[in-house]
């Protein structure tokens, strides 16, 4: 402390010692320790300032006690202090009271505080269970120590003693508190303390531990308690003030101040430590219900006549003991290669959670598995991964513990790896899981549902090394099928289906399914399998579905769907349908707007996307205003095709068909849109103010996104190229890249647009007139670039 404690006299002087330490430019002080010295500074000022306020010592029936990160130890930057004044009833203890209170209120310094008699604080506790559990913290500071450990004594005796009616409480609590705050290990910005996963949940581990129902937490349970201290302690540093939720913008420099890479990393050990925390408290609170005699039982609930829970079997040498699912007594885990599996299998259906001495058994005693694997184990692994959503707590359980691990160990790879963009809800192992189990719903849509499955659980396997996923990926499936003993064909055709898993979703949102040439680049590219096609179809379903809200929509759906029709009908060897003309309504409108020179609009709803048709005077400019009327409006554009409808006598006139669909609400007035159109043709519309205004009506442009990228495709149809546009998406992003791309001279002549989450990727096929060399793509991507930034 470099003797500042000396210095420190009132309480400003108090919080000075603690900016000192606090500093930017000082790093010799960093997690536990830094915490360390904060809990000495407040102790010896606390203790010094009671003796002023006449706290007194032994035998002076007051105390002063500290209780949260105080009397854990645990004090992070700019926390409240959690302060009890206890007495015997002493006179003077509200004079008292004032003294060591006023000066922390004036300085600023967070005080939670209570003067309370030790009858009182345990009356409170009986029916508070956040005082209960804080007072199985308590720390005396000062005074008569005494009545401190009276205190203590008797709120850890309440405790163990009236446990039984609080577990309850504690689980509804526990629940209220996730569904606010959400999983640390799946949140882009987690809230350390309250998430699932996060300290709270450590304390409900060290009540638990208290009362004397469960064991002590573990060394990797306390070693997941000081990550997620130390990120908090780096995090309320880096922030100046007290906060709980890492948000994305601070997690590198809070990474570095751990010594870690980047934010990425970060995630990922947080990852870990939350999922650790979380299946502690879930076997914990297993152990307590079991450990707690139920009521009714009267004098004869622990009583050696107690009956036993029941012990039905679910399987060869598996049983469901109670609420959990065990070995029988006769089952043997070193001579049966396939009893891992059968328990696993077992619990995922009938949705039970495995026992903890039973993972621990089969850890300790279950045999690998050899290459190839036997015929039973293969079995009982495609019926556990056809359980459904009964397979996701399972293999959290299975992973947990090692054995998932011991069945797959490319699964090391993936495991807590966060996603590097914000579609995806889940870390890239816990997606593969919840894709598998979507998976399970599809089954009886493709001839190989053993193949699907599989072909689900390692499609991403090859994530979170240095190479193309796709194809590290299938490698790795190779490996995996091979080791699983699948047949040589279904190996090479589970290989094709993890390499090409993208192939649908990515061809169907981001290029022209009429043309003919994107088909038979598709069918060319599956062998003109049909089969690996339903796989491909179902596995995209899937994989949109597990990755996040709203990624599989019903547009995306009629996509891909339109997409594999077309693909079949290649396959069957019949004609292709042609690309649809226009219809007699547009053709119609196209006519009516040559005739009258002004602008108009026509929207035909559909169940999926409605269309709107844009008719004008050909003239450069047009998908751009289009695109600036439909944002302004909240329509979201999926798709652009450009056409055009030529009369002799009158000229041609420009119709742009948008597929698009309402961000909320319903579609707008046509009458609306025909007259903002006009006005964007004429100009007499500001566009770009009215976008920047709404933009800024909806919170502003998003803060710290990832920067744009551009690449570049040959397309299918002679003549065009395909530009790709990834970036962060924004009001009126369509408008402000296709105005780039109308000023840089070219032509479009389609447009996809495939949001995902807060990411777009916005395909364009142009042309130019005299081509598309190098230093041209390099001028339109700059304004491209410009326009995305």
């Amino acid at each position: 402390m470099e003797n500042a404690e000396t210095a420190v006299v009132t309480a400003d002087d108090l919080v000075r010692a603690r900016d000192r330490l606090l500093a930017p430019g000082r790093r010799r002080l960093t997690g536990e320790s830094l915490r360390e010295a904060l809990v000495d500074l407040h102790e010896f000022w606390l203790t010094a300032h009671a003796a002023q306020a006449g706290v007194g010592g032994p035998g002076g029936g007051v105390a002063l006690v500290a209780v949260g990160g105080l009397g854990r130890r645990e004090l992070v930057p700019y926390s409240d202090l959690d302060l009890l004044l206890v007495h015997n009833g002493h006179k003077g203890v509200d004079q008292i009271a004032e003294k060591l209170w006023y000066p922390l209120w004036n300085s600023g310094i967070g005080l939670d505080h209570s003067v309370r008699t030790v009858g009182e604080a345990l009356r409170v506790a009986a029916g508070d269970l956040r005082t209960a559990l804080g007072l199985l913290d308590i720390r005396h500071i000062a005074g008569d120590q005494v009545i401190s450990g009276r205190l203590a004594d008797s709120a850890r005796q309440a405790w163990r003693t009236g446990v039984r009616t609080r577990l309850d409480e504690m689980s509804e609590s526990a629940s209220r508190r996730w569904a606010r705050s959400g999983e640390i290990a799946h949140r882009v910005e987690p809230d350390l303390k309250h998430g699932r996963g996060g300290l709270r949940d450590v304390t409900l581990l060290d009540a638990l531990s208290a009362a004397q129902l469960t064991d002590r937490p573990s060394a990797e349970v306390n070693e997941a308690r000081k990550l997620l201290l130390d990120v908090r302690t780096e995090l309320r540093r880096v922030a100046g003030r007290p906060r709980d939720v890492l948000r994305a913008q601070d997690g590198d420099e809070v990474a570095a101040a751990l010594g870690l890479q980047d934010r990425f990393m970060l995630a990922r050990a947080m990852s870990s430590a939350a999922r650790t925390i979380v299946y502690a408290v879930d076997v914990a609170m297993r152990t307590a219900r079991a450990a707690v005699p139920k009521r009714g039982l009267g004098v004869f609930a622990r009583s050696p006549l107690r009956r036993a829970p029941a012990r039905r079997p679910l399987d060869e040498g598996v049983v469901l003991h109670g609420s959990e699912v065990a070995l029988a007594r006769d089952a043997v885990p070193s001579r049966d290669p396939a009893l891992l599996l059968r328990v696993a299998t077992a619990a995922a259906r009938s949705k039970h959670p495995i026992a903890a001495g039973t993972l621990a058994k089969l850890a300790d005693s279950a045999p690998e598995l050899r290459q190839p694997w036997p015929r039973e184990a293969r079995e009982e692994l495609l019926a556990l991964l056809g359980s459904g959503t009964g397979l996701i707590d399972v293999v959290e359980a299975l992973d947990r513990t090692g054995l998932w691990g011991r069945l797959f160990p490319e699964w090391g790879a993936v495991r807590d790896l966060p996603p590097r963009d914000a579609a995806h809800t889940w870390t890239v192992d816990r997606h593969l899981v919840q894709a598998t189990a979507h998976a399970a719903r599809l089954v009886t849509r493709v001839s190989r549902p053993d193949l699907l499955l599989l072909g689900t659980l390692v499609h991403d396997i090859g994530k979170g090394r240095q190479a193309d996923h796709s194809e590290v990926g299938a490698a790795l499936t190779t490996q995996i099928a091979e080791r699983l003993g699948l047949w040589p064909q279904d190996v090479v055709t589970l290989t094709a289906l993890v390499r090409h898993h993208l192939l649908l979703p990515h061809t169907a949102t981001r290029r022209d399914v009429e043309d003919e040439a994107t088909v038979r680049r598709v069918v060319d590219t599956l062998g003109g399998d049909p089969v690996l096609l339903e796989l491909l179809y179902a596995l995209a379903e899937a994989d949109a579905v597990a990755t996040g809200p709203g990624v599989w929509s019903d547009w995306k759906a009629s996509l891909i769907s339109d997409l594999v029709a077309r693909c079949r009908t290649a396959m069957a060897g019949d004609p292709l349908p042609k690309p649809e003309p226009l219809d007699q309504r547009q053709q119609d409108l196209a006519q009516a707007v040559l005739a009258s020179g002004r602008p108009d609009v026509l929207i035909d709803p559909a169940d999926h996307a409605a269309t709107v048709t844009v008719v004008a005077p050909d003239r450069p400019g047009l998908l751009s205003r289009a695109a600036g009327v439909l944002a302004l409006n909240s329509l979201e554009v999926h798709a652009a095709t450009l056409r055009s409808h030529s009369d002799p006598s009158l000229g041609a006139a420009a119709v742009d068909v948008f597929t698009v669909s309402p961000r909320f609400g319903s579609l707008p007035d046509v009458t609306l849109l025909r007259e903002q159109l006009t006005r964007a043709v004429d100009g007499t519309l500001a566009l770009a103010d009215k976008l920047a205004a709404k933009e800024r009506d909806y919170g502003g442009p998003p803060t710290d996104p990832p920067p744009p990228k551009v690449l570049w495709f040959d397309d299918e149809s002679s003549g065009a190229v395909v530009l790709e546009l990834r970036a962060a998406d924004r009001i009126g992003l369509l408008h402000r890249v296709a105005d780039a791309l109308e000023q840089s001279g070219v032509d479009i002549v389609w447009a996809r647009v495939s949001t995902l989450g807060s990411t777009v990727v916005d395909s364009f096929a142009v042309t130019v007139p005299e081509g598309v060399d190098a230093a041209r793509r390099r001028k339109i991507e700059q304004a491209v670039l410009h326009a995305a930034g």
